[in-house]
């Protein structure tokens, strides 16, 4: 399983999920000069930018922990950028979402865990 394929896949369970869960997605592998993100959703009270991290396992760490101080940091300036761009009286929120797949593009039934507020 190739680094953007799963990742690709992860983000299209991610956003399933987020649906399910009756969040509005905006936008998905949003991209600028500064950085990504990998999905932009709303619901009542929140613009929330979500970083997906999908993993076979989690022997190497939880895949959260791969969202680091430089990550987030990127995250948060791009996140600035695209406020500025789309006006919004919604607060903004950070999250993560883990996808851990043992099978890789084949697992049928992923473990998603959704980390509110994360960072």
């Amino acid at each position: 399983m190739t680094t953007k394929l799963a990742g690709s896949w992860g983000e299209a369970h991610a956003a399933a999920f987020l649906r399910k869960k009756n969040y509005q997605l905006i936008s998905m592998g949003y991209r600028c000069r500064l950085g990504e993100i990998d999905i932009i959703a709303r619901n009542r009270r929140y613009i929330i930018f979500v970083e997906v991290k999908t993993r076979k396992d989690k022997s190497h760490g939880e895949a959260r922990e791969f969202v680091t101080q430089p990550k987030r940091r990127r995250i948060r300036i791009t996140a600035e950028l695209w406020l500025l761009q789309n006006e919004t009286e919604l607060q903004p929120r950070f999250d993560v979402i883990e996808i851990y797949a043992p099978q890789g593009v084949k697992t049928e039934h992923p473990e998603i865990i959704h980390l509110e507020d994360a960072f």
